[in-house]
């Protein structure tokens, strides 16, 4: 009896420690995103780009001043000087291209033409060659009228349109200060998961047989919206381009249990997209980062987080590693959205705030 009792006792000791670890329930040291970003360092240069905006004006709610003073582009005409200016702070950054928007001349006019300015001021800026420049399609299905239920094949002057646009820049991209990849001039095509197309493997098809009719063999970028998985538009990318890249993710953060844990969240979401863009699309991965981001100043009243600057940019430090991390081994491609989006304080251009820590940050991070 006494045997009994001491084997029910230990019997009940070890039913109720079992109870009692079982109600602690998992622990933040159990989660996926529970690690520490590495420094990864620079063994072999990574080839950085950064988009490049134009703009009409300064909201008033911008803070931040530029060391270049302000600046706007008025028809597309930059205020002389500041395009040096920015040659050379991209240069000093490490940066090795801009990338300018291009717009359709058929479908938005005005805006071509002042695309077309700005670019022609960077090239008029750069005989010495210092950087590279590449242009972006600007693709906006408002412009063309598309949706799922409307294709761009539905409309064969649309269509025609829309090729016709790429031809009418390939003076530019057989300048001599153009960027390529294997020898391939880029093309990026901004919002390219909404080309609604009945089969998009056609279309690019044709897109590069004209290219190549013109001496052109391009190396194709496109643009897939943030945060989205990357099987949700393999009709649009399968067999059609050569790279894909996100927007920015650190850009417009409007999920706080994403912001908490940004770099881990970006960092688990790229490496699962480059896995499955290499292995279904058989396209490489671009990984694109932004230096800080402000909705007040667009949105004075939002309550979303804010991506703040700091005395040491630690976070933007951070998401440079996580780019580093899921760069592709090949092309070793990175992108920086932006050298110059004051409008919603997304820039590495100089502030007379913060100097030049973003553009030195940049150059420690990417280049030996």
């Amino acid at each position: 009896m006494k045997r009994f009792n001491i084997l029910f006792a230990a019997a009940l000791c070890l039913s109720l420690y079992a109870c009692k670890k079982d109600m602690t329930g998992p622990s933040v040291d159990d989660s996926i995103l529970n690690y520490k970003i590495e420094e990864i360092p620079v063994t072999q240069d990574y080839v950085v780009g950064a988009f490049y905006y134009s703009f009409g004006g300064w909201n008033a709610a911008v803070k931040e001043e530029p060391v270049a003073g302000k600046y706007s582009y008025p028809n597309g005409k930059l205020t002389a000087g500041v395009m040096s200016q920015h040659i050379n702070f991209g240069v000093k950054g490490g940066l090795d291209y801009f990338v300018f928007s291009f717009r359709s001349p058929n479908r938005d006019a005005n805006n071509f033409k002042s695309d077309s300015t700005v670019i022609r001021t960077f090239i008029d800026n750069n005989g010495e060659g210092k950087m590279k420049f590449a242009m972006m399609y600007n693709f906006s299905t408002g412009s063309y009228g598309l949706s799922a239920t409307n294709p761009l094949e539905k409309d064969k002057v649309k269509l025609e349109q829309f090729f016709q646009d790429f031809n009418r820049v390939v003076p530019y991209l057989k300048d001599p200060g153009y960027m390529k990849v294997d020898g391939k001039p880029m093309i990026y095509i901004q919002n390219a998961q909404v080309l609604y197309s009945d089969n998009n493997k056609a279309i690019y098809d044709t897109l590069r047989s004209r290219l190549g009719a013109l001496g052109i063999q391009a190396y194709i970028v496109g643009m897939q919206d943030r945060w989205t998985p990357p099987a949700r538009y393999q009709i649009r990318f399968q067999g059609c381009v050569d790279a894909v890249y996100h927007q920015s993710f650190s850009s417009q953060p409007n999920n706080w249990d994403r912001w908490y844990v940004l770099p881990q969240a970006i960092d688990q979401n790229w490496k699962y997209s480059k896995e499955y863009f290499a292995q279904n699309f058989g396209a490489d991965y671009i990984p694109n980062i932004t230096p800080a981001y402000n909705w007040l100043i667009t949105n004075p009243t939002s309550t979303n987080p804010n991506y703040p600057r700091s005395d040491s940019g630690a976070l933007f430090k951070q998401l440079c590693n996580v780019a580093k991390k899921n760069a592709s081994g090949k092309t070793r491609l990175i992108m920086i959205d932006s050298f110059n989006n004051w409008q919603e304080d997304m820039q590495l251009e100089p502030a007379l705030s913060y100097g030049e820590l973003y553009l030195d940050i940049v150059k420690k991070q990417f280049k030996k």
